[in-house]
């Protein structure tokens, strides 16, 4: 009898907590090597991938975002995360849920399915996290979110506010339509690290580059917390929030930019936000060198996991916040 080898996580790993030790140069490359599975039964957080680039105005490539995640984090894949010195999948169950599928050139078939996708995933419980493709991927999630939560408040690490009032939507008008459709509340919402001209007639703040450098990051988490308050919040990080000398790869990189600490440091103080969904979009690989673009986007999931993961206080807790919110599910 043939003895087959065990070692593959996304596959052979039995249960849905820990990690195993592989090598970052074999295996699947599923996001933290976490189990590839449409199954979400006891899962804490699904990861989807969006692979649509169409809508970007400068270069393209964000089409290749989800993978290039995926594969840079199999350098992060170790068990403990330094300085949390905990695993988040010893208390977290997350699994790689795939990506949302649409025939080449079909916008509209991309956000329908995305839609769809991500309401079933919420509509169990479960929460979900984003990997784009270009920014306007963020819009049907933030749909089906609000389908579930209502209007949600809303934090955006970027360069540029995508506040656009333009017919056509895109990655650079996409808050502007979820605004106007009360998938988001204004008030509620916050931009960090702009340093492009948009007007800005609207009520969210905005915390412009030089906001950011002068008040340090300790101001920064306790503004976001006041504006967001206790509600459900969702998160977004464009990668171009990161000034190009830290993440090259993207489609539209504007020079001084955050450094990475000024935002995995505050993502690390926003552990008791009631963040019910987040992406990372905008990662264009072909731009990239080492892979630097794409480790620093997985690095911002994993510290979101891990932030979450320092509140529960045993293996495997399951939060009340994760029940479904019927009562926006009519309709």
């Amino acid at each position: 009898m043939t003895r087959v080898h065990k070692g593959d996580q996304a596959f052979d790993h039995e249960g849905l907590y820990g990690t195993e030790t592989e090598m970052p140069f074999s295996g699947t490359r599923s996001f933290m090597r976490r189990r590839l599975s449409r199954n979400l039964d006891g899962v804490d957080y699904a990861v989807m991938g969006i692979p649509y680039d169409l809508s970007t105005s400068g270069r393209s490539g964000a089409r290749f975002g989800p993978d290039a995640i995926r594969s840079a984090t199999s350098q992060l894949s170790w068990g403990e995360v330094w300085p949390w010195n905990f695993d988040p999948f010893d208390r977290l169950a997350v699994v790689d849920y795939g990506d949302v599928f649409y025939q080449r050139g079909q916008p509209q078939e991309m956000l329908t399915n995305a839609y769809d996708q991500a309401l079933h995933v919420l509509k169990t419980g479960t929460r979900l996290i984003g990997m784009g493709g270009d920014h306007l991927t963020t819009y049907p999630l933030l749909k089906a979110h609000a389908k579930i939560h209502g209007p949600m408040a809303y934090i955006q690490f970027d360069a540029h506010r995508d506040t656009a009032d333009s017919s056509f939507l895109d990655h650079g008008s996409f808050v502007h339509y979820a605004m106007k459709e009360g998938l988001i509340e204004p008030k509620r919402s916050i931009q960090i690290g702009i340093r492009t001209h948009y007007s800005h007639e609207d009520d969210i703040t905005v915390l412009y580059r030089p906001w950011v450098r002068e008040h340090g990051i300790s101001a920064l988490a306790a503004e976001i917390r006041r504006v967001v308050g206790d509600g459900p919040v969702y998160m977004s990080c464009d990668i171009d929030a990161f000034d190009p000398a830290f993440a090259p790869g993207t489609g539209t990189p504007v020079v001084d930019g955050l450094q990475p600490n000024e935002v995995i440091d505050t993502i690390r103080a926003l552990s008791t936000t009631n963040i019910v969904g987040m992406d990372v979009v905008e990662v264009a690989p072909a731009y990239d060198h080492s892979e630097r673009t794409a480790l620093l986007g997985a690095s911002v999931i994993l510290e979101h996991l891990c932030a979450v993961a320092s509140t529960r206080k045993c293996l495997g807790e399951i939060e009340v916040r994760r029940k479904v919110h019927t009562k926006h599910l009519s309709g």
